[in-house]
């Protein structure tokens, strides 16, 4: 068995290549639009609330290291059907959610390029395609790409707003608060999914040397640098283009155009593509270790196992998954499925993973300390959130279902398959063990 080799540095690349998306390239603008300058501390405040998810999945890594992640979790707190369920909405979202995320860069790129949908759909496809072999390829090299990946992403996002400093007017703060501090809660809702992915780098957690101390570690230097470049664009977004911002549907390429002038379209193509591609890369990874786990663990078939222990690349439930991609791909583009529609069906199924694991985080750490104060206030907030997906919560219904039949199936067919319960135990035990 390989062991898990995954540095502080990779880590960190890792996660924040799960938390920042494309989002950054247009939501400054739908904020400022609701909010004014205000929406600065929009951003400021889901900041602070990304603090207790964060520690929370992180607390709870340590304790049980393991590709399941927040379905390993589940299954400690309330077992193996209800980890089947939440392995279920994670797992087949994925498939729905890459393509999605990659035509979103691929359309992000074209437009940047003077582009249109052809050039969009071959530039996703390329990603998508990308971000597959990486996975293939092994988290140890992946991990390193990423580091790459994420280096030059955040010194572009760093040199936007370096660049456009001198093109800073205070008086652009005023009026502060054109709409009333309400609409600041407003802009809030609007950028919610740009603080999303902490649920999607739990799976990662055995891949650590020692994951009870790296996961702090790697969690705490992961809100800095998304500290650093959010609130850095947002502010620099709103002292630099003022009443402009509001109307910009591409609010970093203004910016960029102020600091760099000509060479904006190539960066802004540069950094949508690298967005997009992290983003993918990181859930991917989270999705083919569950998957393995899920084999695992008798929630999908046993031949779907091989590669579930740490530093082992899952590539059966990885080819699953890009079958799967595939086929959602072609359906959508057969039947005009519109992006927002698929989107928010994905959507729905992982900010339920994230109330799942923070529920479990409210069972399973410690009563009366800090991070257990932070799950249930996070779980309360995000059960809220979930609320909003309004019948796209038919997605996860529909997948919960199906997992507790496939299970119920399996269990008769074969009375002697081992519970997922203890085989998360076990797996869990293992990599524990690993990491020592």
């Amino acid at each position: 068995m390989s062991s898990a080799r995954i540095g502080i540095g990779q880590g960190t690349a890792i996660y924040v290549g799960a938390i920042l998306g494309a989002g950054i390239l247009a939501l400054p603008s739908l904020a400022a639009k609701e909010a004014g300058p205000a929406s600065v501390l929009a951003w400021a405040l889901l900041l602070l609330f990304c603090v207790p998810v964060a520690t929370t999945f992180a607390a709870l890594g340590g304790r049980y290291p393991d590709g399941g992640g927040v379905a390993t979790f589940v299954a400690k707190a309330f077992g193996p059907r209800a980890s089947a369920v939440v392995g279920y909405w994670f797992y087949f979202a994925l498939p729905a959610g890459a393509p999605a995320t990659a035509f979103v860069g691929g359309r992000y790129v074209a437009d940047a390029l003077g582009g249109g949908q052809t050039l969009a759909l071959l530039i996703a496809v390329v990603l998508l395609g990308l971000a597959f072999t990486g996975n293939a390829v092994g988290l140890t090299i992946s991990g390193r790409v990423q580091l790459v990946l994420v280096a030059v992403l955040a010194l572009l996002l760093l040199i936007a707003c370096v660049a456009a400093l001198p093109s800073v007017r205070p008086e652009n703060l005023t009026p502060f608060a054109p709409h009333g501090f309400w609409s600041v809660g407003g802009a809030a809702s609007l950028l919610f999914f740009s603080f999303a992915g902490w649920e999607a780098v739990t799976h990662l957690s055995g891949e650590f040397r020692d994951p009870a101390r790296d996961l702090r570690r790697v969690t705490a230097l992961t809100l800095a640098v998304v500290a650093i470049l959010y609130i850095g664009i947002s502010l620099t977004s709103v002292l630099v283009l003022g009443p402009q911002l509001a109307d910009s549907p591409a609010p970093l390429s203004l910016l960029l155009q102020a600091g760099v002038g000509g060479a904006a379209s190539a960066v802004t193509a540069t950094v949508a593509a690298l967005l997009a591609l992290g983003t993918m890369t990181v859930y991917l990874a989270g999705a083919s270790r569950l998957g393995a786990a899920l084999a695992r663990d008798g929630a999908l078939p046993s031949w779907m196992a091989k590669g579930n222990a740490p530093g082992e690349v899952p590539r059966r439930s990885l080819a699953v998954l890009g079958v799967l991609s595939a086929a959602v791909s072609v359906l959508a583009l057969a039947t005009g499925a519109s992006l927002g529609s698929v989107m928010l069906g994905a959507s729905a199924c992982f900010i339920a993973v994230t109330v799942a694991g923070l529920v479990a985080g409210a069972r399973l750490l410690p009563t009366g300390r800090p991070v257990w104060f932070g799950a249930v206030l996070a779980a309360v907030v995000m059960a809220v959130v979930l609320v909003f997906s309004e019948w796209f919560l038919l997605v996860p219904l529909v997948l919960g279902v199906a997992a507790v039949l496939y299970r119920r199936r399996r269990e008769k067919v074969d009375p002697a398959d081992p519970v997922a319960g203890a085989d998360v135990d076990a797996g869990a035990q293992s990599a524990a063990g690993v990491a020592r």
